[in-house]
Protein backbone atom coordinates (compact mmCIF):
# COMPACT_ATOMS: atom_id res chain seq x y z
CA UNK A 1 0.00 0.00 0.00
CA UNK A 2 3.30 2.17 1.07
CA UNK A 3 4.19 1.78 -2.54
CA UNK A 4 1.37 2.06 -4.42
CA UNK A 5 1.07 5.71 -2.33
CA UNK A 6 4.21 6.45 -3.62
CA UNK A 7 3.86 5.47 -6.89
CA UNK A 8 0.77 7.71 -6.72
CA UNK A 9 2.50 10.47 -4.95
CA UNK A 10 5.49 10.26 -8.17
CA UNK A 11 3.45 10.05 -10.53
CA UNK A 12 0.85 13.07 -9.51
CA UNK A 13 4.23 15.29 -9.27
CA UNK A 14 5.67 14.07 -12.75
CA UNK A 15 1.82 15.39 -14.16
CA UNK A 16 1.92 18.78 -12.03
CA UNK A 17 5.32 19.58 -13.56
CA UNK A 18 4.15 18.13 -16.85
CA UNK A 19 1.24 20.80 -16.30
CA UNK A 20 3.65 23.64 -15.33
CA UNK A 21 5.66 23.00 -18.43
CA UNK A 22 3.04 22.87 -20.88
CA UNK A 23 1.25 25.70 -19.54
CA UNK A 24 4.49 27.60 -21.06
CA UNK A 25 4.77 25.52 -24.45
CA UNK A 26 1.04 25.45 -25.56
CA UNK A 27 1.08 29.68 -25.26
CA UNK A 28 0.96 31.25 -28.54
CA UNK A 29 2.10 34.73 -30.13
CA UNK A 30 -1.93 35.19 -30.88
CA UNK A 31 -2.15 36.39 -34.79
CA UNK A 32 -5.51 38.34 -34.04
CA UNK A 33 -4.05 40.59 -31.52
CA UNK A 34 -0.88 41.04 -34.42
CA UNK A 35 -3.15 41.94 -36.65
CA UNK A 36 -5.26 44.29 -34.66
CA UNK A 37 -2.13 46.41 -33.48
CA UNK A 38 -0.70 46.83 -37.03
CA UNK A 39 -4.18 47.64 -38.53
CA UNK A 40 -4.33 50.78 -36.17
CA UNK A 41 -0.67 51.77 -36.40
CA UNK A 42 -0.78 51.83 -40.04
CA UNK A 43 -3.70 53.40 -40.06
CA UNK A 44 -4.36 57.27 -41.50
CA UNK A 45 -5.42 58.23 -37.80
CA UNK A 46 -2.02 57.71 -36.68
CA UNK A 47 -0.18 60.21 -39.82
CA UNK A 48 2.44 57.93 -40.75
CA UNK A 49 4.24 58.18 -37.04
CA UNK A 50 7.01 60.90 -37.48
CA UNK A 51 8.38 62.29 -34.12
CA UNK A 52 7.30 66.01 -33.32
CA UNK A 53 3.97 65.38 -35.08
CA UNK A 54 -0.01 64.60 -33.40
CA UNK A 55 1.09 61.30 -35.16
CA UNK A 56 3.79 60.67 -32.28
CA UNK A 57 1.13 61.90 -29.64
CA UNK A 58 -1.54 59.50 -30.89
CA UNK A 59 1.28 56.51 -30.90
CA UNK A 60 2.95 56.94 -28.02
CA UNK A 61 0.02 57.18 -26.09
CA UNK A 62 -1.51 54.02 -27.79
CA UNK A 63 1.14 52.04 -26.99
CA UNK A 64 1.41 53.34 -23.28
CA UNK A 65 -2.40 52.47 -22.81
CA UNK A 66 -2.15 49.11 -24.46
CA UNK A 67 1.07 48.28 -22.20
CA UNK A 68 -1.19 49.36 -19.36
CA UNK A 69 -3.88 46.97 -20.15
CA UNK A 70 -1.59 44.33 -20.46
CA UNK A 71 -0.53 44.83 -16.53
CA UNK A 72 2.81 45.79 -17.55
CA UNK A 73 4.95 48.04 -15.24
CA UNK A 74 6.21 52.03 -16.28
CA UNK A 75 9.71 51.09 -17.22
CA UNK A 76 11.37 54.15 -16.82
CA UNK A 77 11.27 55.40 -12.86
CA UNK A 78 7.42 55.27 -12.75
CA UNK A 79 6.89 56.83 -16.16
CA UNK A 80 6.30 54.64 -19.53
CA UNK A 81 8.40 57.56 -21.45
CA UNK A 82 12.30 57.98 -21.96
CA UNK A 83 12.06 61.77 -22.92
CA UNK A 84 14.80 62.06 -26.29
CA UNK A 85 15.79 65.34 -27.06
CA UNK A 86 15.93 66.35 -30.75
CA UNK A 87 16.01 68.78 -33.33
CA UNK A 88 14.11 68.99 -35.69
CA UNK A 89 15.87 70.53 -38.68
CA UNK A 90 13.54 71.59 -42.13
CA UNK A 91 16.39 72.45 -44.25
CA UNK A 92 15.35 73.83 -47.41
CA UNK A 93 17.94 73.45 -50.80
CA UNK A 94 18.64 75.40 -52.89
CA UNK A 95 17.20 74.37 -56.43
CA UNK A 96 20.51 73.36 -58.51
CA UNK A 97 23.89 72.66 -57.34
CA UNK A 98 26.00 74.02 -59.26
CA UNK A 99 29.42 72.12 -60.58
CA UNK A 100 31.98 74.41 -62.04
CA UNK A 101 35.20 73.49 -63.83
CA UNK A 102 37.46 75.78 -66.12
CA UNK A 103 35.48 75.04 -69.04
CA UNK A 104 32.17 73.73 -68.06
CA UNK A 105 29.22 74.53 -65.72
CA UNK A 106 27.05 71.71 -64.61
CA UNK A 107 23.34 72.55 -62.62
CA UNK A 108 21.83 69.54 -60.60
CA UNK A 109 18.27 69.88 -59.98
CA UNK A 110 17.06 69.15 -56.75
CA UNK A 111 15.80 65.57 -55.99
CA UNK A 112 16.07 64.61 -59.43
CA UNK A 113 19.97 64.56 -59.46
CA UNK A 114 20.88 65.53 -55.47
CA UNK A 115 19.52 66.16 -51.97
CA UNK A 116 21.29 67.84 -49.87
CA UNK A 117 20.69 68.05 -45.56
CA UNK A 118 22.81 69.47 -42.87
CA UNK A 119 22.94 68.19 -39.30
CA UNK A 120 24.28 72.06 -37.99
CA UNK A 121 21.70 74.01 -36.05
CA UNK A 122 22.21 77.34 -37.80
CA UNK A 123 19.60 79.08 -39.93
CA UNK A 124 21.64 78.75 -43.20
CA UNK A 125 24.63 77.08 -44.58
CA UNK A 126 26.58 76.37 -47.65
CA UNK A 127 29.22 75.23 -49.60
CA UNK A 128 31.04 78.05 -51.85
CA UNK A 129 33.26 77.39 -54.58
CA UNK A 130 34.05 74.14 -52.16
CA UNK A 131 37.25 72.00 -53.62
CA UNK A 132 35.58 68.55 -54.67
CA UNK A 133 38.31 66.28 -53.97
CA UNK A 134 37.68 62.31 -55.07
CA UNK A 135 37.95 60.34 -52.19
CA UNK A 136 37.37 56.69 -53.11
CA UNK A 137 35.32 55.36 -50.52
CA UNK A 138 35.44 57.93 -47.88
CA UNK A 139 37.16 55.05 -45.31
CA UNK A 140 40.15 55.26 -42.68
CA UNK A 141 40.60 51.65 -41.57
CA UNK A 142 43.74 51.05 -39.95
CA UNK A 143 43.07 47.07 -39.08
CA UNK A 144 43.00 46.69 -43.42
CA UNK A 145 45.54 49.30 -43.73
CA UNK A 146 43.41 51.69 -45.63
CA UNK A 147 43.08 55.39 -45.89
CA UNK A 148 41.53 57.59 -48.70
CA UNK A 149 41.75 60.60 -46.95
CA UNK A 150 45.42 60.89 -46.78
CA UNK A 151 47.68 63.45 -48.11
CA UNK A 152 44.99 66.41 -48.32
CA UNK A 153 44.47 69.17 -45.85
CA UNK A 154 40.55 68.88 -46.08
CA UNK A 155 39.43 72.40 -44.59
CA UNK A 156 36.72 74.01 -46.77
CA UNK A 157 36.95 71.07 -49.41
CA UNK A 158 34.47 68.40 -50.06
CA UNK A 159 34.70 64.79 -50.59
CA UNK A 160 33.44 62.93 -53.24
CA UNK A 161 32.96 59.34 -52.10
CA UNK A 162 31.16 55.78 -53.27
CA UNK A 163 28.48 54.13 -51.07
CA UNK A 164 29.08 50.52 -49.58
CA UNK A 165 33.10 49.47 -49.59
CA UNK A 166 36.10 47.77 -51.47
CA UNK A 167 35.28 44.17 -50.92
CA UNK A 168 31.87 44.62 -52.27
CA UNK A 169 31.72 42.61 -55.75
CA UNK A 170 35.38 41.86 -55.23
CA UNK A 171 35.54 38.69 -55.71
CA UNK A 172 38.14 38.69 -52.49
CA UNK A 173 36.97 37.96 -49.39
CA UNK A 174 40.35 39.02 -47.52
CA UNK A 175 39.26 42.30 -48.78
CA UNK A 176 37.55 43.92 -45.95
CA UNK A 177 34.82 41.34 -45.48
CA UNK A 178 34.58 40.51 -49.14
CA UNK A 179 30.56 40.90 -50.18
CA UNK A 180 29.95 41.61 -46.83
CA UNK A 181 29.32 45.18 -45.68
CA UNK A 182 30.93 46.50 -43.43
CA UNK A 183 30.54 50.00 -41.08
CA UNK A 184 32.68 51.95 -43.48
CA UNK A 185 30.31 50.63 -46.07
CA UNK A 186 27.17 52.53 -44.30
CA UNK A 187 26.28 56.17 -45.75
CA UNK A 188 26.89 57.05 -41.63
CA UNK A 189 29.94 56.39 -41.39
CA UNK A 190 30.86 58.47 -44.34
CA UNK A 191 29.47 61.59 -43.09
CA UNK A 192 31.16 60.93 -39.34
CA UNK A 193 34.64 60.40 -41.49
CA UNK A 194 34.54 63.07 -43.58
CA UNK A 195 33.29 65.47 -40.70
CA UNK A 196 36.51 63.79 -38.67
CA UNK A 197 38.69 64.81 -41.31
CA UNK A 198 37.93 68.67 -41.27
CA UNK A 199 35.88 68.24 -44.47
CA UNK A 200 33.25 71.04 -45.52
CA UNK A 201 31.01 68.35 -47.63
CA UNK A 202 30.28 65.06 -48.80
CA UNK A 203 28.63 63.81 -51.81
CA UNK A 204 27.83 60.57 -51.77
CA UNK A 205 27.46 58.71 -55.25
CA UNK A 206 24.46 56.92 -55.94
CA UNK A 207 24.22 52.93 -56.72
CA UNK A 208 21.34 51.08 -56.55
CA UNK A 209 23.26 47.94 -56.22
CA UNK A 210 25.57 48.86 -53.34
CA UNK A 211 23.44 51.30 -51.92
CA UNK A 212 20.62 48.14 -51.84
CA UNK A 213 17.76 50.48 -52.72
CA UNK A 214 16.86 52.61 -55.69
CA UNK A 215 17.44 56.98 -56.16
CA UNK A 216 13.02 57.14 -54.98
CA UNK A 217 14.08 56.08 -51.48
CA UNK A 218 16.78 58.59 -51.57
CA UNK A 219 14.27 60.94 -52.79
CA UNK A 220 11.59 60.11 -50.27
CA UNK A 221 13.85 59.49 -46.98
CA UNK A 222 16.72 62.72 -47.82
CA UNK A 223 14.17 65.67 -48.61
CA UNK A 224 11.60 67.70 -45.88
CA UNK A 225 12.20 67.89 -42.31
CA UNK A 226 15.24 66.06 -40.93
CA UNK A 227 15.48 64.76 -37.15
CA UNK A 228 18.88 65.21 -34.91
CA UNK A 229 20.68 64.55 -31.42
CA UNK A 230 22.98 67.54 -30.88
CA UNK A 231 26.64 66.23 -30.13
CA UNK A 232 30.09 68.31 -29.47
CA UNK A 233 31.38 65.95 -31.83
CA UNK A 234 32.69 67.51 -35.75
CA UNK A 235 29.67 68.15 -38.36
CA UNK A 236 29.59 68.84 -42.05
CA UNK A 237 28.26 71.84 -43.60
CA UNK A 238 26.03 69.44 -45.80
CA UNK A 239 25.51 66.36 -46.53
CA UNK A 240 24.71 65.15 -49.90
CA UNK A 241 23.89 62.33 -52.08
CA UNK A 242 24.33 62.36 -56.41
CA UNK A 243 22.93 60.42 -58.68
CA UNK A 244 25.37 57.98 -60.52
CA UNK A 245 24.31 60.12 -64.15
CA UNK A 246 25.50 63.44 -62.26
CA UNK A 247 28.69 61.82 -61.15
CA UNK A 248 29.81 60.71 -64.30
CA UNK A 249 29.04 64.71 -65.64
CA UNK A 250 30.43 65.56 -62.82
CA UNK A 251 33.62 63.22 -63.65
CA UNK A 252 33.43 63.92 -67.28
CA UNK A 253 34.35 67.77 -66.84
CA UNK A 254 36.90 67.28 -64.07
CA UNK A 255 40.45 66.00 -64.41
CA UNK A 256 39.67 62.68 -63.84
CA UNK A 257 38.02 62.48 -67.68
CA UNK A 258 38.10 59.12 -69.03
CA UNK A 259 39.15 57.62 -65.93
CA UNK A 260 37.46 54.66 -64.55
CA UNK A 261 37.09 56.18 -61.16
CA UNK A 262 35.05 52.77 -59.44
CA UNK A 263 37.95 50.38 -60.01
CA UNK A 264 40.61 53.41 -59.41
CA UNK A 265 38.84 53.34 -55.64
CA UNK A 266 39.17 49.64 -55.06
CA UNK A 267 43.04 50.01 -55.75
CA UNK A 268 44.58 49.54 -52.02
CA UNK A 269 47.40 52.36 -52.37
CA UNK A 270 44.46 54.58 -53.48
CA UNK A 271 45.30 58.21 -52.86
CA UNK A 272 42.60 61.34 -53.29
CA UNK A 273 42.46 63.06 -56.13
CA UNK A 274 41.68 66.40 -56.35
CA UNK A 275 38.82 67.00 -59.39
CA UNK A 276 39.83 70.69 -60.13
CA UNK A 277 36.35 71.44 -60.02
CA UNK A 278 34.12 73.36 -57.08
CA UNK A 279 30.46 72.81 -55.73
CA UNK A 280 28.15 75.70 -54.53
CA UNK A 281 24.60 74.78 -52.96
CA UNK A 282 23.28 76.76 -50.05
CA UNK A 283 20.51 75.56 -47.45
CA UNK A 284 17.89 77.46 -45.42
CA UNK A 285 17.06 76.09 -42.02
CA UNK A 286 13.53 76.46 -40.02
CA UNK A 287 14.84 74.52 -36.51
CA UNK A 288 12.73 73.10 -34.00
CA UNK A 289 13.96 71.99 -30.32
CA UNK A 290 11.18 69.25 -28.86
CA UNK A 291 11.59 65.97 -27.22
CA UNK A 292 10.15 62.89 -28.43
CA UNK A 293 9.93 59.73 -26.89
CA UNK A 294 10.63 56.24 -26.41
CA UNK A 295 8.05 54.00 -24.62
CA UNK A 296 9.19 51.89 -22.34
CA UNK A 297 7.00 49.13 -20.50
CA UNK A 298 8.62 46.21 -17.75
CA UNK A 299 7.26 42.82 -16.89
CA UNK A 300 9.37 42.19 -13.50
CA UNK A 301 11.11 39.06 -13.32
CA UNK A 302 11.18 36.60 -9.89
CA UNK A 303 14.54 35.82 -8.70
CA UNK A 304 17.02 37.59 -10.98
CA UNK A 305 14.80 40.44 -11.40
CA UNK A 306 18.33 42.89 -12.05
CA UNK A 307 18.79 41.29 -15.21
CA UNK A 308 16.79 42.38 -17.91
CA UNK A 309 15.79 40.50 -21.43
CA UNK A 310 14.86 43.66 -23.33
CA UNK A 311 12.51 43.55 -26.80
CA UNK A 312 12.79 46.57 -28.98
CA UNK A 313 10.80 48.20 -32.17
CA UNK A 314 10.97 51.19 -33.80
CA UNK A 315 7.67 53.08 -33.70
CA UNK A 316 8.15 55.97 -36.11
CA UNK A 317 8.05 55.94 -40.23
CA UNK A 318 7.83 59.17 -42.06
CA UNK A 319 5.03 61.02 -41.47
CA UNK A 320 2.75 62.88 -44.13
CA UNK A 321 5.06 63.85 -46.71
CA UNK A 322 5.62 63.89 -50.85
CA UNK A 323 2.32 62.67 -52.55
CA UNK A 324 2.85 59.58 -54.84
CA UNK A 325 -0.21 58.42 -56.77
CA UNK A 326 -2.29 61.40 -54.36
CA UNK A 327 -1.43 59.25 -51.30
CA UNK A 328 0.46 61.65 -48.93
CA UNK A 329 0.25 59.94 -45.55
CA UNK A 330 3.79 57.00 -45.11
CA UNK A 331 1.77 54.86 -42.94
CA UNK A 332 4.60 52.22 -42.77
CA UNK A 333 2.38 48.91 -41.87
CA UNK A 334 5.38 46.85 -42.67
CA UNK A 335 8.35 49.12 -41.55
CA UNK A 336 7.53 49.11 -38.64
CA UNK A 337 4.08 48.90 -37.53
CA UNK A 338 5.08 45.08 -37.94
CA UNK A 339 7.45 45.11 -35.51
CA UNK A 340 5.41 47.49 -32.93
CA UNK A 341 2.70 45.26 -33.26
CA UNK A 342 5.09 42.59 -32.61
CA UNK A 343 6.00 43.64 -29.18
CA UNK A 344 2.61 44.00 -27.82
CA UNK A 345 1.58 40.33 -28.93
CA UNK A 346 4.78 39.38 -27.58
CA UNK A 347 4.11 40.95 -24.01
CA UNK A 348 0.88 39.51 -24.26
CA UNK A 349 2.28 36.03 -24.85
CA UNK A 350 4.42 36.57 -22.01
CA UNK A 351 1.52 37.81 -19.42
CA UNK A 352 -0.51 34.51 -20.58
CA UNK A 353 2.87 32.57 -19.57
CA UNK A 354 4.35 31.57 -15.89
CA UNK A 355 6.52 34.84 -14.78
CA UNK A 356 10.48 34.73 -15.33
CA UNK A 357 12.97 34.62 -13.09
CA UNK A 358 14.94 37.57 -15.18
CA UNK A 359 12.65 40.62 -15.82
CA UNK A 360 11.29 41.74 -19.52
CA UNK A 361 11.47 44.75 -20.94
CA UNK A 362 9.39 45.64 -23.80
CA UNK A 363 10.59 49.40 -25.68
CA UNK A 364 9.31 51.13 -28.29
CA UNK A 365 12.08 53.30 -30.07
CA UNK A 366 11.42 57.03 -31.75
CA UNK A 367 14.10 57.97 -34.66
CA UNK A 368 14.74 55.12 -36.36
CA UNK A 369 14.24 56.49 -39.74
CA UNK A 370 16.11 59.82 -38.99
CA UNK A 371 19.31 57.51 -37.82
CA UNK A 372 18.39 55.04 -35.31
CA UNK A 373 18.30 57.91 -32.72
CA UNK A 374 15.86 56.38 -30.05
CA UNK A 375 18.40 53.50 -29.67
CA UNK A 376 21.69 55.88 -29.76
CA UNK A 377 20.38 58.14 -26.91
CA UNK A 378 19.45 54.94 -25.11
CA UNK A 379 22.46 53.34 -25.46
CA UNK A 380 24.48 57.12 -24.20
CA UNK A 381 21.23 57.32 -20.84
CA UNK A 382 20.50 53.57 -20.60
CA UNK A 383 17.89 53.03 -18.26
CA UNK A 384 18.74 49.65 -17.48
CA UNK A 385 22.70 48.62 -16.67
CA UNK A 386 24.28 47.18 -20.10
CA UNK A 387 26.25 44.84 -18.06
CA UNK A 388 23.08 43.55 -16.38
CA UNK A 389 20.90 43.48 -19.66
CA UNK A 390 21.30 39.92 -20.97
CA UNK A 391 20.44 40.00 -24.90
CA UNK A 392 18.36 42.25 -27.07
CA UNK A 393 15.63 40.98 -29.54
CA UNK A 394 15.37 43.54 -32.65
CA UNK A 395 11.92 43.54 -34.66
CA UNK A 396 12.05 45.75 -37.92
CA UNK A 397 10.38 45.15 -40.97
CA UNK A 398 8.65 41.53 -40.85
CA UNK A 399 6.65 40.57 -44.16
CA UNK A 400 6.43 37.03 -45.72
CA UNK A 401 4.12 35.92 -48.36
CA UNK A 402 3.70 32.70 -45.58
CA UNK A 403 5.46 30.45 -43.37
CA UNK A 404 9.52 30.44 -43.81
CA UNK A 405 11.65 27.11 -43.54
CA UNK A 406 14.68 29.30 -43.09
CA UNK A 407 15.50 31.99 -40.25
CA UNK A 408 17.83 34.48 -41.76
CA UNK A 409 19.93 36.34 -38.60
CA UNK A 410 21.32 39.48 -39.80
CA UNK A 411 24.67 39.87 -38.33
CA UNK A 412 25.66 35.64 -38.30
CA UNK A 413 28.39 34.94 -36.57
CA UNK A 414 29.01 37.52 -34.21
CA UNK A 415 27.34 35.94 -30.66
CA UNK A 416 25.79 33.21 -28.99
CA UNK A 417 22.43 34.59 -29.84
CA UNK A 418 22.59 32.58 -32.83
CA UNK A 419 22.68 29.34 -31.46
CA UNK A 420 19.65 30.27 -29.36
CA UNK A 421 17.99 31.04 -32.40
CA UNK A 422 19.05 27.90 -33.92
CA UNK A 423 17.85 25.87 -30.65
CA UNK A 424 13.79 27.82 -31.49
CA UNK A 425 13.88 27.33 -35.49
CA UNK A 426 14.58 23.57 -35.22
CA UNK A 427 11.87 23.52 -32.86
CA UNK A 428 9.93 24.97 -35.85
CA UNK A 429 11.28 22.26 -37.99
CA UNK A 430 13.03 25.76 -39.40
CA UNK A 431 17.02 26.23 -40.14
CA UNK A 432 18.93 29.16 -39.91
CA UNK A 433 21.39 30.89 -42.07
CA UNK A 434 23.43 34.09 -42.36
CA UNK A 435 21.85 36.91 -43.85
CA UNK A 436 22.28 36.30 -47.94
CA UNK A 437 22.60 39.94 -49.27
CA UNK A 438 24.87 40.88 -45.92
CA UNK A 439 26.34 43.19 -48.82
CA UNK A 440 23.85 45.96 -48.22
CA UNK A 441 24.63 46.25 -44.59
CA UNK A 442 21.33 45.24 -42.58
CA UNK A 443 23.16 44.94 -39.51
CA UNK A 444 23.95 48.37 -39.26
CA UNK A 445 20.20 49.56 -40.78
CA UNK A 446 18.26 48.90 -37.46
CA UNK A 447 18.61 49.72 -33.53
CA UNK A 448 20.14 46.66 -32.37
CA UNK A 449 23.09 48.54 -33.96
CA UNK A 450 22.80 50.76 -30.90
CA UNK A 451 22.80 47.92 -28.55
CA UNK A 452 25.36 46.01 -30.09
CA UNK A 453 27.62 49.18 -29.39
CA UNK A 454 27.49 49.18 -25.68
CA UNK A 455 28.14 45.27 -25.51
CA UNK A 456 24.65 43.71 -25.05
CA UNK A 457 24.51 40.54 -27.87
CA UNK A 458 21.73 40.81 -30.07
CA UNK A 459 19.43 39.04 -32.26
CA UNK A 460 17.60 40.31 -35.29
CA UNK A 461 16.45 37.96 -38.09
CA UNK A 462 13.42 36.84 -40.12
CA UNK A 463 12.32 34.19 -42.18
CA UNK A 464 12.88 35.34 -45.74
CA UNK A 465 14.11 32.76 -47.98
CA UNK A 466 12.49 29.50 -48.15
CA UNK A 467 8.94 28.83 -47.12
CA UNK A 468 7.13 25.51 -46.71
CA UNK A 469 4.80 26.11 -49.27
CA UNK A 470 6.17 28.99 -51.25
CA UNK A 471 8.95 28.37 -53.36
CA UNK A 472 12.39 30.38 -53.42
CA UNK A 473 11.85 32.18 -56.24
CA UNK A 474 8.35 33.62 -54.90
CA UNK A 475 9.59 34.70 -52.06
CA UNK A 476 12.37 37.16 -53.98
CA UNK A 477 9.73 38.31 -56.24
CA UNK A 478 7.89 39.41 -52.92
CA UNK A 479 10.60 41.33 -51.26
CA UNK A 480 11.95 42.77 -54.39
CA UNK A 481 8.42 44.25 -54.89
CA UNK A 482 8.00 45.60 -51.99
CA UNK A 483 11.71 47.31 -51.81
CA UNK A 484 10.50 48.82 -55.56
CA UNK A 485 6.81 49.53 -54.52
CA UNK A 486 6.15 49.96 -51.03
CA UNK A 487 9.47 50.71 -48.74
CA UNK A 488 9.38 54.00 -47.82
CA UNK A 489 6.80 55.17 -49.59
CA UNK A 490 3.19 55.90 -49.18
CA UNK A 491 1.90 52.28 -50.36
CA UNK A 492 3.40 50.39 -47.42
CA UNK A 493 -0.45 50.23 -46.12
CA UNK A 494 -2.01 47.18 -44.27
CA UNK A 495 -4.84 45.60 -45.78
CA UNK A 496 -7.20 42.99 -43.54
CA UNK A 497 -8.05 41.26 -46.99
CA UNK A 498 -4.75 40.23 -48.67
CA UNK A 499 -2.43 40.82 -45.58
CA UNK A 500 -0.45 37.52 -44.68
CA UNK A 501 0.87 37.17 -41.32
CA UNK A 502 1.05 33.58 -40.42
CA UNK A 503 5.06 34.10 -41.26
CA UNK A 504 5.07 37.20 -39.62
CA UNK A 505 3.40 35.29 -36.46
CA UNK A 506 6.08 32.32 -36.75
CA UNK A 507 8.93 34.82 -36.32
CA UNK A 508 7.37 36.20 -33.14
CA UNK A 509 7.13 33.25 -31.61
CA UNK A 510 10.49 32.11 -32.12
CA UNK A 511 11.42 35.28 -30.72
CA UNK A 512 9.26 34.44 -27.61
CA UNK A 513 10.60 31.53 -27.51
CA UNK A 514 14.07 33.17 -26.99
CA UNK A 515 13.18 35.14 -24.71
CA UNK A 516 11.75 32.61 -22.57
CA UNK A 517 14.30 30.39 -22.62
CA UNK A 518 16.81 33.66 -21.98
CA UNK A 519 14.40 35.01 -19.03
CA UNK A 520 14.30 31.44 -16.94
CA UNK A 521 18.36 30.55 -17.06
CA UNK A 522 21.35 32.11 -15.56
CA UNK A 523 23.33 32.46 -18.41
CA UNK A 524 25.00 35.48 -20.49
CA UNK A 525 25.19 34.78 -24.09
CA UNK A 526 28.46 35.54 -25.72
CA UNK A 527 30.04 37.67 -27.86
CA UNK A 528 32.03 35.79 -30.25
CA UNK A 529 35.75 35.81 -30.92
CA UNK A 530 36.55 38.38 -33.72
CA UNK A 531 33.26 40.31 -33.43
CA UNK A 532 33.98 43.95 -32.25
CA UNK A 533 31.72 44.43 -30.18
CA UNK A 534 32.93 41.60 -28.02
CA UNK A 535 35.69 44.63 -25.97
CA UNK A 536 32.36 47.05 -25.25
CA UNK A 537 30.79 43.97 -23.34
CA UNK A 538 33.85 44.09 -20.69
Amino acid sequence: MKNCLKIIVIVLFISCENNKKDTTTIVEVDQTTLAHHIERLASDEFLGRKPFTEGEVKTVNYLKDEFEKLGLLPGNDGSFFQEVPMVEIDGTPSETMIIAGKNESIALTRLQDFVATTNKVVPDVSLENSELVYAGYGIVAPEYGWNDYEGIDWKGKTAVVLINDPGFKSGDSTLFKGNEMTYYGRWTYKYEEAARQGAAGVLIIHDTEPASYGWNVIESSWSGAKLIIESDLPILNVESWISGESAQKMFDASAMKGQDYKTLASNKNFTPVPLDVNVSVAIKNKIKKDVSKNVVALLPGTDSKDEYIMYTAHWDHFGVGKPIDGDSIYNGAVDNASGTAGLLAIAEAFKKSNPTKRSIVFMALTGEEQGLLGSAYYAVNPIYNPKKTVANINIDALASPGKMKDLTITGYGQSEMDEYAKEAALKQNRYIIPDPEAEKGYFFRSDHFNFAKIGIPALYASGSYEGFDISIEAITKFKEDYGMYKYHQPSDEYHAETTELSGVQLDLQLFFKVGLKLSNEDYFPKWYNGSEFKGARK
